[in-house]
């Protein structure tokens, strides 16, 4: 097996549009609790013409962010924002201790959301509270099981061993934690 490389120490960000940045402001820093850590206004030339947009990045606890941009000119919105998948398959997963999720869940109650733009998966490795962001993108804050160090060892033993089975059609369940 080849040497395995020094690996990224963190998501740096990941971006996304979105086409009102007052109610991913409002929904990221308020209800999530993600603070507002930069805003960017710029112009660049970007694929052949110069583009306009606010750029703000919402800081996580390692020092990653989630960031979004606005563009001011609305054909350059449509031109690079992609349509968001109604799916519970396609999200952004934030890990989250059983404090942060309880007050979280307590603030999405009190914003008003409620099914089916939020909703709690028991996955047996992890709790998740899903919600819908203004934007309608998936967002899930994930608490780890009390055992996850044991489960995380468990499913790294036999990763590529599972994905083999899988791949061959073998589509069994390994998950015996719920």
């Amino acid at each position: 097996m080849p040497a395995i490389p020094k690996l990224p120490s963190r998501l740096h960000h990941t971006a996304y549009t979105t086409k009102d940045m007052e109610k991913t402001r409002k929904f990221y820093e308020e209800v999530i609790g993600l603070p507002l850590v930069a805003t960017w206004s710029e112009s660049d030339k970007v694929f052949g013409k110069v583009r306009t947009y606010c750029h703000c990045f919402f800081g996580l606890a390692d020092g990653g962010a989630l960031a979004f941009f606005q563009f001011a000119d609305k054909s350059d919105d449509k031109k690079f924002s992609p349509p968001i998948a109604e799916t519970p398959f396609h999200h952004i997963a934030l890990k989250v201790d059983k404090e942060t999720q309880e007050a979280i869940e307590k603030r999405i109650k009190t914003a008003g959301y409620k099914d089916p733009d939020t909703f709690v998966l028991e996955h047996g490795y992890c709790r998740s509270v899903y919600i819908k962001d203004p934007n309608r993108m998936l967002l899930e804050l994930t608490l780890d099981a009390p055992n996850t160090d044991q489960i995380a060892k468990d499913r790294k033993a036999d990763a590529h061993a599972t994905l083999k089975r899988w791949l061959l059609g073998d589509h069994t369940s390994n998950n015996i934690y719920r």
